[in-house]
């Protein structure tokens, strides 16, 4: 047996890593699925290198066949070697004469995520469930960019959007929400939808995502235990959990909710950033507090009691304070905020007070930590230049104060501007390599990437 070492060069650019990745990687995903490629250490950002076992010369020639387009342009291919040793040894030469990575890994740290909006982005195009296994280029999270960046799952979000107003012909349409937030206007919380119109919404992004399961030819499986998740982490397929954000759809019996529970639904967010039945949303407003009204209404506290009974995690994203602690008051779950940030670098409404935090904390709960670029920025702008150091700047203060068993990571992938160094789900293994950067051990990192999810959820779920 014969072993060929291919390796990429270090990227000079940080736009040149998403490049290599999406090349490289899954070239290699196929070669380790067929058993051929053994040995990877797939730290892209810093390099990376493949060992390929080669039993043949018609195995070398097929390879080499196969990656004809690519390897001239991304890669080095060094000699065949005859013994395994050696092999791992001239890798192992490659990665220290680049200075590709100080340790190896056999693969990126997988990530769960708190939040991402897909369905959304997809349930209303033709062919959606195909745009994301196949990735259709567009927006910021499909299936081919989760594996290069290594996003093993997480809450898939199910949000209604608002009725929209119909404009007048020629009328120019309004300024988003967040750039009128941006620019310091107070905005109003938008209606919300009627139930009917709701729940078919509702029902079509569920419908979506079981689409997707169904022609991902085993690569995605809709998980519904904390089992599922990680059995899907120890086989490389991707793990979505059903979560609704805003519960227009739920009635005041519950029966949709018993109906959704049965299908799947783990998590559940009471409100968007509006108001409905149940209580009500914070606006998005910059600079503003968390206390912009009133509490649960009486609906909203007895589907929390029915959230619990079901063991359907309850979000804390997008509610206003006293709907927090009422919350708090009630629930016999860790309280957990899926996507949301530190109130005391960045004063958006959307974010987290410290006094919140530490209820957070007294109950083993968590906070997924949200990449929307105003909620990360002291100054709460727009900007997709934001550095990748203040959204670890928000990590290291949600340590601080709810310490390092209750931090996660929310991105809101297809849902907000994030920083253009992440840019797409591809982009993740980018903000490991800031956490590492910042002196953050590996047993840390794992936690915050994916083994405090697992927790919060075994103990919110059991």
């Amino acid at each position: 047996m014969l072993f060929l070492v291919i390796s990429t060069p270090r990227p000079e650019r940080p736009s040149d890593v998403a490049a290599a990745r999406q090349t490289f990687w899954p070239w290699i995903e196929a070669y380790r699925e067929k058993k051929v490629c053994r040995h990877i250490y797939p730290r892209i950002g810093r390099g990376a290198v493949a060992v390929f076992d080669v039993e043949s010369n018609n195995d070398l020639h097929r390879i080499l066949n196969e990656w004809a387009d690519i390897i001239p342009a991304h890669f080095d291919t060094y000699p065949l070697v005859d013994t395994q040793a050696t092999a791992q040894l001239l890798a192992a030469q490659m990665a220290a004469k680049n200075n590709r990575y100080p340790q190896m890994t056999p693969r990126p740290v997988p990530i769960l995520d708190g939040h991402n909006d897909v369905l959304l982005r997809l349930y209303r195009k033709e062919n959606a469930a195909r745009a994301f296994v196949d990735g259709d280029g567009k927006g910021q999270l499909d299936l081919p960019r989760a594996r290069a960046g290594g996003l093993a799952g997480g809450m898939f979000a199910i949000f209604v959007p608002s009725p929209q107003r119909k404009r007048a012909e020629g009328e120019a349409p309004p300024p988003s929400d967040d750039a009128r937030a941006a620019a310091g206007e107070i905005v109003a919380t938008p209606p919300p939808p009627d139930i009917v119109s709701a729940q078919q919404a509702t029902l079509a992004m569920a419908s979506l995502l079981f689409r997707i399961e169904r022609e991902s030819d085993g690569k995605v499986r809709v998980c519904r235990s904390v089992a599922d998740i990680e059995q899907c982490i120890d086989s490389g397929v991707l793990a979505p959990v059903l979560h609704i954000e805003g519960a227009e759809a739920i009635d005041e019996n519950f029966q949709f909710l018993d109906v959704m529970h049965q299908a799947g639904l783990r998590s559940l967010g009471p409100v968007w950033s509006r108001s409905n039945i149940f209580g009500h949303g914070v606006p998005f407003s910059f600079p503003s507090s968390p206390d912009t009204g009133p509490g649960l209404t009486d609906a909203g506290k007895a589907l929390i009691r029915a959230c619990n009974g079901l063991k359907i995690m309850v979000d804390l994203s997008h509610l206003n304070e006293k709907g927090f602690w009422d919350v708090a008051a009630i629930s016999d779950a860790p309280l957990v905020a899926t996507h949301s940030n530190a109130h005391a670098i960045c004063g958006h409404s959307r974010n987290l007070t410290d006094k919140q935090l530490a209820a957070i904390k007294d109950t083993g709960g968590m906070v997924g930590v949200n990449y929307a670029v105003n909620f990360l920025r002291p100054d709460g702008k727009r900007d997709e230049d934001t550095p990748l150091a203040q959204v670890v700047d928000h990590i290291d203060h949600l340590i601080r104060h709810v310490g390092e068993d209750g931090v996660g990571l929310g991105s809101d992938f297809d849902g907000a501007m994030i920083p253009k160094q992440i840019g797409t789900a591809a982009g993740l293994p980018n903000l490991v390599e800031e956490m590492r950067a910042r002196q953050y051990g590996e047993a840390l990192i794992e936690k915050i990437c994916f083994r405090n999810w697992l927790r919060v959820l075994k103990k919110t779920w059991s």
